[in-house]
């Protein structure tokens, strides 16, 4: 009996030091979203740029893995790339441990990777205890398949709705378009997903711990906290909840306005646009799960390496101080071609005084909302203007700072592939991850 007594007490001791969280305020969460492999030319980032970040980073997210809606299991959404003979990533990147032995790698699922129309299969499977034991099972089967240290969730519940200014004519048609079910999905079981991921995260984390693996939440932009998730039930089942508090405005839902992406406080003066319930900064999306309950160092908050772009035409203002009038997505960048958005390389080339379209930057002596950039439209000529509100090594160092003073986990950059990883700007390479991880 004494022997069995003794061998207990030696298995809770070793979970005891296994879960203890060497990094409680400092994190530095790295997210690689992996079809950053399948750009061309410079803007292709493949394993051996993975490898130059991890001595920065604390913990590296894998993404992303989807959900079947028929089986409501778990498949990797680029199978060629992920499990395939021909890269393998999966194994591969948790072979990275072998050289950075202190990091902790975690798959992420949902991330919004997983098509926008198929959105509804992260509803149903928390509907039922037979679909969630079907997703938690084979989350049981991935990780015994590959050396995951944990499993992130990066759910995809539904956004909210950017509201618009109708005119009277508008408004009645609007009426009509949502009597008659046109436009975006509302979801009219908000509070059943609600608990039903609640149940999901309980049983998962019941099934991850003999494991001694981690479960993690992601919550994604413009998902309401308030609504989809209970953090007072949710904390003690996870081990930290990053807050992508980022893409506050982007040029796909406020097409006509440019305006601070990713500030940490709410702009003076300004009325939120989404709605009353609706997180619209850092702080207001710390501050929802910090008054929830949720231990401060289990909260890790985003920080974005890209830049959200808006074009300027001739009815912008000469000022490039926000909000702007813009008419829709900036011009895409040469290595993300993507238009909207520019990798913090791509800004950083047009920041100098010989740059082709070099773009004029403000920066932010608040410290609260970040940097800006502009090219004005060009009377004279007819050529379309810029404006990008985007992250560099200072206000990354800032948000990292307003972590650690509120007592926060740490910091999540999204993602590695569009941080300047080349060191193409300084010499440096990642130098929005290396801002951020020095603030700790």
């Amino acid at each position: 009996m004494k022997v069995l007594i003794f061998a207990a007490l030696a298995v809770l001791s070793v979970q005891s030091v296994l879960s203890v969280d060497t990094h409680e305020h400092n994190k530095v969460v790295c997210y690689w979203n992996s079809t950053a492999f399948e750009r061309q030319g410079p803007g292709k980032f493949q394993l051996d740029d993975v490898r130059s970040a991890l001595s920065l980073c604390t913990h590296l997210v894998y993404g992303f893995a989807g959900i079947n809606a028929d089986s409501f299991e778990v498949i990797p959404l680029s199978p060629n790339l992920d499990t395939g003979a021909g890269y393998a990533y999966y194994k591969l990147t948790t072979q990275l441990k072998k050289a950075f032995p202190e990091l902790k790698v975690y798959l992420s699922i949902g991330g919004n990777a997983d098509p926008e129309e198929d959105t509804h299969k992260y509803l149903v499977v928390t509907e039922t205890p037979e679909s969630r034991s079907k997703f938690i099972n084979s989350v049981n089967r991935l990780l015994n398949d590959y050396d995951f240290d944990g499993i992130d969730l990066a759910w995809q519940f539904p956004p909210v709705k950017v509201k618009k200014q109708r005119s009277t004519l508008g408004s009645f048609w609007h009426g009509v378009k949502k009597t008659f079910g046109y436009g975006k999905f509302k979801d009219e079981k908000e509070q059943e997903h609600r608990d039903g991921f609640t149940i999901l995260v309980r049983d998962l984390k019941a099934q991850l711990r003999p494991k001694m693996k981690a479960l993690t939440i992601t919550v994604l932009p413009h998902v309401n906290s308030s609504i989809y998730y209970d953090a007072r039930l949710l904390a003690p089942n996870i081990e930290a909840v990053h807050l992508f508090a980022f893409d506050q405005k982007t040029p796909q839902r406020n097409p006509q306005e440019a305006d601070y992406p990713a500030p940490i406080y709410e702009s003076y003066g300004r009325v939120p646009q989404d709605n009353v319930d609706a997180t619209t900064s850092m702080n207001s999306s710390s501050r929802y799960w910090l008054e929830n309950g949720t231990p401060g160092s289990k909260i890790v908050v985003g920080i974005p390496s890209f830049a959200r772009t808006w074009k300027l035409t001739s009815e912008s203002q000469i000022s490039g101080v926000p909000p702007l009038v813009a008419d829709g997505p900036g011009a895409e960048g040469p290595h993300t071609n993507m238009p909207g958005i520019l990798s913090y390389s791509e800004v950083c080339a047009r920041l100098t005084e010989s740059a082709v379209g070099r773009l004029r930057r403000v920066s932010d002596p608040s410290k609260k909302y970040g940097s800006y950039a502009y090219q004005p439209y060009d009377e004279n000529t007819g050529a379309e203007g810029i404006w990008v509100g985007y992250e560099d090594p200072d206000t990354a160092g800032n948000k990292a700072a307003y972590a650690k003073a509120k007592g926060l986990g740490g910091v999540a950059i999204y993602d590695l592939s569009l941080d300047d990883f080349r060191g193409i700007c300084t010499g440096d390479k990642y130098p929005i991850v290396r801002g951020a991880k020095y603030k700790l």
